[in-house]
């Protein structure tokens, strides 16, 4: 054992701000990688610029480590949006950033897929899915506009180190059983506030036997408990996903919490006999076990978002619905959340045999996920979704209902025209 042990969270710190510390500490950090797009973009570059005012060269403390992502409201659905993109565009070739513009999908899928981030890296993006990139043993977390005009400018940024909760689940999943229903499940024991401020640990032999996509989901919805970060240690899983993107990539073995670590909760779980799980109206930590809420009718379903829309989720849908069409009454939009995962589909024969089936495919995009553009619910209607949020009026109508679940689920729904166990199909 160390004779100082710490957790994965405070090694990144510690790195990050050139000294040792523990959580309840506040520290200066250097920041390796910063994301932001085009809704919170354009007021980080105002700030930017606000705090530059004085100094004769208006440049950003690194390019190299700047990503700007254009996803939200792609292609541009308002004149304001065109103006937005108009912006961040001018930036981007000013200041000589890498911007993925409207082309390459959802920021928090595309920032991993590029090869953007590594174990041990400390990542903020201005948007508070940003955590998801924890799942590749990075420090991940969102901030505001204001801040990321801070690290635009100056590459550091003030936080405090965060407590870490470790979640330790064992047990084998079933069938048609995935890591979104595990996320809800514990979202739904920890409460909506139940991980504030704090890194949550995800481990255990369930947990190690994800694969990435499902760790992203994970990952993810750590901030639907409140959480800064949601970490997943490094391990043969991470170092291939990584080699396909970042040549000559090894695993650093030091990004793992030690033996010994404090933590300020440590939670076991089996879920040997977990049943799929549904967050309900209007909060995300509204779950219940899918038997509770069987035949809930549904006007649509929505299978995509940056928790859970990869190629897997989407062959989930698929292989589940077969050769069977969406149920009569029913709208079911399905939106990869990159152009790699839409090609990937493509290529497999998803995207034709979804839209045989009645489905409408789109292009990359975050969606309805946060009151987009299209695939809106009116007044009274009622959706499942497998993105990460159901509060009043995120997809909508402030009088509609959002019910959260897997690709199973969703694909449950879409058959039958109502919430269905995936299980019975």
């Amino acid at each position: 054992m160390s004779d100082n042990p710490m957790t994965i969270a405070e090694k990144i710190f510690s790195k990050a701000s050139g000294k040792d510390v523990k959580a309840g500490e506040f520290v200066l950090a250097d920041i390796d990688l910063a994301m932001t797009h085009d809704i919170t973009g354009p007021l980080a570059v105002d700030g930017f610029y606000e705090i530059m005012r004085d100094k004769e060269e208006k440049k950003v403390w690194d390019p190299s480590k700047i990503v700007i992502i254009f996803d939200h409201q792609v292609p541009a659905d308002s004149l304001n949006a065109a103006a937005n993109h108009i912006k961040l565009r001018k930036f981007a070739s000013e200041q000589g950033i890498k911007n993925y513009d409207i082309y390459e999908g959802v920021c928090h899928q595309v920032i991993p897929e590029m090869g953007h981030v590594k174990p041990g890296d400390l990542v903020v993006g201005s948007d508070s899915h940003t955590c998801a990139y924890g799942s590749l043993g990075a420090f991940s977390t969102g901030v505001g506009s204001t801040d990321m005009a801070a690290v635009l400018a100056s590459g550091k940024l003030w936080f405090k180190v965060p407590q870490t909760i470790r979640f330790e689940v064992s047990g084998k999943l079933q069938d048609r059983v995935y890591s979104k229903d595990l996320i809800l499940h514990l979202i739904g024991d920890v409460g909506a506030e139940g991980a504030r401020y704090m890194a949550a640990e995800y481990a255990g032999p369930t947990v190690q036997a994800l694969g990435i996509s499902e760790r992203m989901t994970m990952s993810n919805m750590a901030i639907e408990m409140g959480g800064k970060a949601g970490i997943i240690e490094q391990d043969e899983t991470t170092e291939k996903y990584l080699q396909e993107r970042i040549p000559g990539f090894e695993l650093d073995p030091q990004w793992k919490s030690d033996e010994g670590a404090s933590y300020y909760d440590i939670r076991q779980y089996d879920v040997s006999d977990l049943e799929p799980q549904v967050a309900c109206p209007h909060n995300v930590d509204n779950v219940k076990p899918i038997s509770e809420v069987e035949g809930t009718k549904v006007d649509q379903v929505f299978v995509g978002s940056c928790t859970n829309g990869r190629f897997e989720d989407i062959e989930i849908l698929a292989q589940l619905m077969g050769d069977e069409p969406v149920a009569p009454g029913v709208r079911l939009l399905v939106i990869p959340a990159s152009r790699t995962e839409y090609m990937k589909a493509l290529d497999a024969g998803y995207v034709k045999q979804l839209m045989d089936a009645g489905a409408i495919v789109e292009s990359a995009c975050c969606g309805p996920c946060m009151g987009g553009s299209f695939g809106l619910l009116g007044d009274g209607e009622v959706g499942l979704a497998t993105s990460n949020r159901n509060f009043r009026g995120r997809e909508g109508s402030p009088e509609s209902f959002v019910y959260l679940g897997s690709p199973a689920t969703a694909a449950a729904a879409a058959l039958y025209g109502e919430i269905t166990d995936p299980r019975k199909i």
